[in-house]
């Protein structure tokens, strides 16, 4: 019973996020054609939160949407598109992004294959030396 009133509580806010009209460059392209080009080509470069598999500029989640109008307002106002993916990335992390940033924490990731294969190789090469072995004593 109380886990009922908790999430009738809740569910009102959350619907209402869906119920609220996009930002008004979600949908919208910009009037100067190189400015819309420079945003395009940035939506295309950032990923949707929401769908993970498509360019905010594919998809039709209202946070792509928000999103694309964040690119459009800053890309108008001037503001480098370097700048508006750094403030993304800042934002909501790498995962924002098709082309992630080499960081220190991110080397493990590419030497964790590396390390076990090395260990494979080990292992298998104890594991036959073993078996080549003529057996003593007969």
């Amino acid at each position: 019973m109380l886990a009922f009133a908790v999430l009738a509580l809740l569910a009102p806010p959350l619907a209402a996020q869906d119920l609220l009209p996009p930002a008004p460059y979600a949908y919208k392209q910009l009037e100067d054609p190189a400015e819309e080009a420079k945003a395009q080509a940035l939506m295309e470069t950032l990923r949707c939160l929401k769908c993970q598999s498509q360019a905010i500029s594919d998809s039709d989640a209202p946070m792509a949407g928000d999103m694309r109008h964040q690119v459009r307002t800053r890309i108008k106002a001037g503001e480098d598109p370097e700048a508006i993916r750094a403030w993304l990335i800042e934002r909501y992390g790498d995962y924002v992004s098709y082309a992630p940033q080499n960081k220190p924490i991110m080397w493990p990731l590419f030497a964790a294959p590396l390390v076990i294969l090395l260990l494979a190789a080990i292992l298998l090469r104890g594991r036959f030396r073993k078996s080549a072995k003529p057996e003593g004593g007969e």
